[in-house]
């Protein structure tokens, strides 16, 4: 057996409620909670930006195919489903689905006062299961396959601020040559929490778009597209190669630039704050680790005087480290992920929407930053830990056995 191994086994927990296992107590605590709330923060902050990205793209779709054009109104020039890439994009693995869409810009009337909005004209194809989940009062617009429902969705924001109901008839004006109207019926409320939208964007029928521009029952103002992995660079350009010469394509990332600079900010307070967790933690190590050397100072030099060479006395202590950071981290972990299980499945720590746009805290489960930080701790507190028992070289036996 390892004869340092053996010793440092004897000498720590004891279960005597002497001062060192006072010390060794408060060791395994503070690496646990620092490990734990680490842990919690990656889970949290990836909730946080999934939960937010989810929201832009189940509105707008990862990546947006629109008529290549210099200008930069909110209206598209019309292509045709007829186009290349719209009868050969099931043929690219990434692409899960696409939805046909159009934009207009528009007044809507309310009782009292009138809003600026932008129409955004939907399809057939329009996914309503997702939809659905933003929708807060009503139901989704019907899309006949001839004609129009004319039926309208707005956003809460627009709702209050115009004084608007589920089932009010309300007139759309649009600004063209010559000016045109449209009556139609509010028969849903929708809330995504995110401004760019609420504040904004109406949903209606695509064909309404087409009869009020004039284009031909093929065409569009774009494609949303949905992939089925992580929007990359390299899924971007995976899709931007298939594309007809006089198409472009858009990230969200990139449209939606202040949201994702914003997420990605929380990246560097995340680092700053765990940066600083670990510190402590690893700091707080070392000093645990000094204090049981000084405490130990006779047994130092009794092992001297017996021959013990200090490379085997530092092992000793080094082992006594690691037996506190193995049970730090086996403590850290199960507080960590123990909590994250309770919130991911009974959301415990709610949340105000309108601030946090969502409704309570969310969870990520990202398997290769727990490891990470596991290692990372590890590997780090095993460096630190042979600094405190440098110390042991420099005690004197016949002085350290009189130490008292």
């Amino acid at each position: 057996m390892n004869l340092s191994y053996f010793i440092a086994k004897r000498i720590s927990f004891r279960k005597t409620g002497g001062f060192s296992s006072t010390i060794h107590l408060i060791a395994v605590g503070s690496l646990a909670l620092g490990l734990a709330v680490s842990i919690l923060s990656f889970m949290v902050l990836g909730g946080f930006q999934k939960t937010v990205a989810n929201k832009v793209y189940g509105f707008t779709g990862q990546y947006q195919v629109q008529r290549f054009t210099m200008s930069n109104a909110f209206e598209e020039s019309p292509f045709s489903l007829q186009s290349d890439f719209v009868q050969n994009y099931s043929q690219i693995p990434v692409i899960e689905r696409v939805q046909s869409f159009a934009h207009k810009a528009a007044l809507i009337k309310g009782d009292q006062e009138v809003e600026g909005v932008l129409m955004k004209g939907v399809g057939q194809d329009f996914d309503t299961l997702t939809f659905k989940n933003y929708l807060k009062e009503g139901r989704l617009i019907r899309i006949p396959e001839e004609g129009t429902s004319n039926e309208l969705m707005v956003s809460s924001v627009i709702a209050n601020r115009l004084q608007l109901k589920v089932g009010d008839r309300i007139i759309l004006y649009f600004v063209q040559d010559p000016p045109r109207y449209r009556r139609v019926e509010l028969v849903g409320i929708y809330e995504t929490y995110l401004e760019n939208f609420d504040e904004k964007i109406i949903i209606g029928e695509l064909q309404t778009i087409r009869n009020l521009n004039g284009w031909a029952k093929d065409e569009i103002g774009g494609l949303e597209i949905f992939v089925n992995k992580k929007p990359t660079r390299k899924v971007f350009e995976t899709i931007e190669e298939n594309l007809d010469l006089d198409l472009k394509l858009i990230d969200s990332q990139d449209k939606f630039l202040e949201i994702f600079d914003w997420l990605k900010l929380l990246d560097t307070n995340v680092y700053v704050f765990i940066g600083l967790i670990g510190f402590v933690a690893i700091f707080n190590m070392a000093a645990i680790l000094f204090i049981l050397i000084m405490e130990r100072t006779q047994m130092i030099g009794l092992l001297k005087a017996l021959g013990a060479r200090n490379q085997q006395i530092r092992k000793i202590f080094f082992w006594n480290g690691m037996r506190i950071l193995g049970r730090g981290l086996l403590i850290g972990n199960a507080i960590g992920l123990g909590f994250g299980i309770l919130q991911d499945l009974f959301h415990l720590i709610p949340l105000d929407q309108e601030s946090y746009y969502m409704s309570y805290v969310p969870i990520d489960w990202n398997w290769p930053i727990f490891i990470a930080i596991n290692i990372g701790i590890a590997a780090l507190t095993a460096a630190v830990l042979w600094i405190p028992v440098l110390v042991i070289s420099r005690v004197n036996p016949i002085q350290s056995i009189r130490f008292d």
